[in-house]
């Protein structure tokens, strides 16, 4: 994730803070310090963390932080609240009409993924509730923009409108909106021309579409590995045609995420979505205060959530519950399951959205190779259909012959059965009240997820009672060891 460095750095600034109970204005200094270096490192402009880092030293010096048992806590609460109001303080939805069609206006550089944002908006307006957006295609310029719009529109099953290369930007414009009131679409989505850079030339054929067609929407698309770069980019797409939100893409990338920071304080436009992933369901809607939550190492459950209920089926999920309690699970029913996780996205960005479980040690490090899941299911399509329904009766030879099916060794199928057997088994225990085992669920299901440490050995961390000490209970506990072999020090002598 873009974020992950700055995360890091501001998770470690704040736990320096209090760490003897009290808070000086000494140690506030140096936070602030290491707060300013994390964000500036980040990519942030310098002119928004100066401010950032005035106003959290000011409400901490004048809060009850510096008297407060728990300094560190009253610290997280006024960062997280700055950071989100940097970023804008609340969700701003899309400007749907009440009148459709809904006109969106995609403005952006080439590079920044703009054709592909078209898609996956769509595919949002749709999932949303307005049928039948339609995609126009007005990027007559670059050669193969029409056929990567139309691959789009294919692939999601919408209708896409174009009148070739030599037609006029405007013209299309005008003539996919008269289309779209005739034919009943609620959304109107037109992927306009980009520029290598910004010149007068593309904001004027820009600023003509935006007068022919009144769009309730002019979103820019910038590209967040572009760093300062997409800050000014926003700039000047706003001063010229007033837009009304932001997407910003490629924050999966090896990318510091200054700019989501910056751009909301710089253009005063909101941020409306960002993209992670080259899928078409990539695109998430921002909520600053969910940014926040995640950048703070907090997680971001209501995330999680949305995720999950994309593809929630109640009769399915009842069923599925009948069976871990009587511990009918099958590889049928494991393997529809690995599809959903994949669904949500990676096994590393599910962990950071659950409060408190990346700050396990060594979790936050766990990474799961999309090999290691194509491996695990090519064990199981091995498996006759009797066999998936019934895990029960795979004796060895039947293993061998599963082993010689996928390619994989004997080894691998025995290691990946005995694991799903002990987590099913887990599973059964805990849907019928029994808690013991929870921890040693987890990491069954860790281990499952990376096939069994089949291919390379990065397995999932052992999620041990140790796991979930605090860092008092740990050194508490290494002190006790210490001493205990002091004590055996002094019997040996006498």
């Amino acid at each position: 994730m873009a974020f992950e460095g700055l995360s890091e750095r501001l998770q470690s600034a704040i736990s320096q803070v209090g760490k003897g109970g009290r808070i000086t204005e000494a140690d506030l200094k140096q936070m602030m310090r290491e707060i300013r270096l994390a964000l500036l490192e980040a990519d942030v402009n310098f002119k928004v963390v100066k401010t950032f880092v005035k106003r959290v030293n000011d409400r901490a010096l004048g809060s009850d932080v510096l008297e407060s048992l728990s300094p560190a806590q009253q610290v997280v609460k006024i960062v997280d609240e700055e950071l989100t109001a940097l970023m804008g303080g609340e969700h701003v939805p899309l400007n749907y009409s009440k009148q459709p069609p809904t006109i969106i206006m995609m403005v952006g550089l080439q590079g920044a993924g703009k054709t592909t944002t078209v898609g996956k908006l769509a595919n949002y307006v749709s999932n949303d509730g307005h049928k039948k957006p339609l995609l126009v295609a007005a990027d007559v310029y670059r050669p193969a923009a029409i056929d990567q719009l139309q691959t789009i529109g294919q692939q999601l099953d919408f209708e896409v409108f174009q009148l070739g290369t030599q037609a006029n930007p405007v013209d299309i414009a005008k003539q996919a909106v008269e289309q779209a009131r005739r034919n009943g679409n609620e959304v109107v989505i037109i992927d306009t021309a980009g520029r290598l850079h910004v010149n007068e030339e593309l904001m004027e054929e820009l600023r003509q579409i935006k007068q022919a067609v009144q769009p309730h929407e002019i979103l820019l698309t910038v590209d967040a590995m572009t760093g300062q770069d997409a800050v000014n980019v926003a700039q000047a797409f706003n001063d010229s045609l007033d837009i009304t939100g932001v997407v910003i893409t490629k924050l999966d990338g090896d990318t510091r995420g200054g700019a989501a920071l910056s751009i909301r304080s710089i253009t005063d436009k909101p941020i409306k979505f960002t993209g992670q992933g080259e899928k078409l369901d990539d695109l998430d809607v921002f909520y600053p205060d969910r940014m926040s939550s995640r950048i703070l190492g907090m997680g971001d459950m209501m995330t999680l959530i949305e995720k999950a209920q994309r593809d929630f089926d109640e009769t399915r999920a009842a069923e599925l519950s009948d069976k871990i309690k009587d511990a009918s699970f099958d590889f049928n029913d494991f393997v529809e399951q690995l599809d959903s996780v994949n669904k949500m996205g990676s096994i590393k960005d599910i962990i950071k959205m659950i409060p408190g479980l990346s700050n396990i040690p060594g979790l936050n490090e766990a990474d799961i190779d999309e090999k290691d899941m194509v491996r695990v299911k090519a064990i199981v399509q091995s498996m006759t259909p009797h066999e998936r329904e019934n895990p029960d009766i795979i004796s060895q030879s039947r293993r061998r012959r599963i082993a010689a099916g996928c390619g994989q060794t004997l080894a691998d199928v025995n290691r990946m059965i005995k694991q799903f057997n002990q987590t099913r088994e887990l599973m059964s225990q805990m849907s019928n009240g029994k808690s013991k085992g929870m921890r040693k669920m987890m990491n069954q299901i860790g281990q499952l997820q990376q096939g069994g440490g089949m291919g390379n050995q990065t397995t999932m961390p052992n999620v041990s009672d140790r796991s979930f000490m605090t860092p008092e209970q740990l050194q508490k506990e290494a002190d006790n060891k210490k001493i205990q072999r002091r004590l055996k020090k002094l019997k040996k002598r006498k």
